[in-house]
């Protein structure tokens, strides 16, 4: 007795999507030490470090059977930092961006992140910024310093919609990131990350492999802009993202 195809290639997906999630704690530690160890001793280079989270994603994305392909953003200044705002479904925008976005830029993390063992070790020797989410003046002056380095070179992704969305759609974006991105007064780049929910939806473990596309838009300057505009330019934002964007993740018409 045969198996169908179909149940055939569920059965591989399953059996790929368990290789990857078992893959992601000694992958980990392996990037990590290799990190720490190339910026320590080696090439000492905190951009060619960079090498270690982009083999991370690469490798992740190709165990799990997601096959990522990028949509513009040839026309970037490799010389210019960039703010670059997402759309958030998945696990998988993380993998995708980190394997195949070329572009020299940096992650920011919760600072807790950052008092982890060797994973914390890690991001400050290829230089991701910290940021304290809490309320209070030291949050204010995380966000003030997160916007030095920006302006001072260090590009970085954000996601305003501040949590991954549970159906995949496009949600209201706060305002936290256009104010990082005021204070940088560095130009905003839109990225649509189009399938990641379908390879790997909020809550489940397992990839289901499949296309992922992350389309690059236009560069959209800051200046002029001042607190007082944050919500105008969060709904401009909204309106450049969702237009790189398949119908499946726009929002739902009210």
């Amino acid at each position: 007795m045969t198996i169908p195809e179909r149940d055939l290639m569920s059965l591989l997906q399953f059996l790929r999507g368990l290789l990857a999630l078992l893959t992601i704690p000694p992958l980990t530690a392996v990037v990590c030490l290799g990190a720490i160890a190339d910026v320590r001793w080696f090439r000492k280079s905190k951009a060619k470090a960079q090498f270690f989270p982009r083999t991370w994603g690469r490798l992740l994305c190709r165990i799990a059977n997601i096959r990522v392909r990028v949509e513009g953003g040839d026309d970037l200044d490799p010389a210019k930092p960039y703010i670059f705002i997402g759309n958030h479904c998945s696990m998988a925008d993380i993998m995708a961006f980190s394997g195949y976005i070329r572009h020299d830029y940096r992650w920011i993390a919760k600072k807790e992140l950052f008092k982890i063992p060797v994973f914390g070790a890690a991001m400050r020797a290829v230089d991701y910024i910290p940021i304290d989410r809490s309320h209070g003046r030291e949050a204010v002056r995380s966000l003030n310093d997160a916007a030095q380095r920006i302006a001072e070179g260090s590009s970085v992704i954000l996601f305003p919609e501040g949590t991954r969305s549970l159906d995949g759609r496009l949600q209201p974006f706060k305002t936290g990131a256009v104010m990082l991105a005021v204070k940088a007064g560095v130009e905003l780049v839109p990225v649509g990350f189009n399938g990641t929910h379908q390879a790997l939806p909020k809550g489940k473990l397992l990839s289901r492999g499949g296309e992922v596309v992350l389309r690059i838009g236009q560069p959209l300057p800051t200046a002029g802009f001042k607190a007082k505009d944050k919500q105008e330019l969060a709904a401009l934002l909204h309106q450049r993202v969702a237009e790189l964007l398949d119908a499946c993740h726009l929002p739902l018409a009210e």
